[in-house]
């Protein structure tokens, strides 16, 4: 493909299905710089029983401790809730790049005022990810964002 953001959105939905065939919510993240790989992770929430085990924030568990993410992107699948949103803020985290904001449009112009770099790229495998676990799974996704 070699476009940087497309192929590293293909790994972070990688992630996002892994959750799905483990009956979770399908929502994958990856934090790189430029082309190098930090970490990835995915939504555990069921899987743990874990209510903030939420994709971005699996991501940054997996990436452990860092003095700085100053040059560093944040891939997620799905448009970040405030959970995720305040995550990406506390870390300073200078870019997101999110999959899709259709199936949940978290608050993208909130990062962005407070000098987020975000892009959108409305993925058709990310949305087509996320309507295939809200008809599967109508009960779960309601526990969390969802219900709102």
């Amino acid at each position: 493909m070699g476009d940087l953001d497309s192929d590293l959105m293909t790994l972070a939905l990688e992630q996002a299905r892994a959750s799905l065939d483990a009956g979770g919510v399908p929502v994958g993240a990856v934090l790189a710089a430029g082309r190098e790989v930090i970490g990835a992770g995915h939504n555990e929430r069921v899987q743990r029983g874990d209510p903030v085990a939420h994709g971005e924030i699996a991501c940054l568990r997996n990436v452990g401790r860092r003095p700085s993410y100053a040059g560093t992107t944040l891939y997620t699948t799905l448009s970040p809730c405030q959970m995720c949103t305040g995550a990406i803020l506390l870390f300073q985290i200078p870019r997101v790049v999110v999959g899709e904001a259709r199936t949940f449009a978290g608050d993208l112009d909130f990062l962005r005022s407070r000098g987020v770099s975000v892009a959108l790229l409305d993925d058709p495998g990310c949305v087509a990810a996320m309507e295939e676990f809200q008809t599967r799974y109508p009960e779960v996704w309601s526990e969390d964002i969802g219900g709102r």
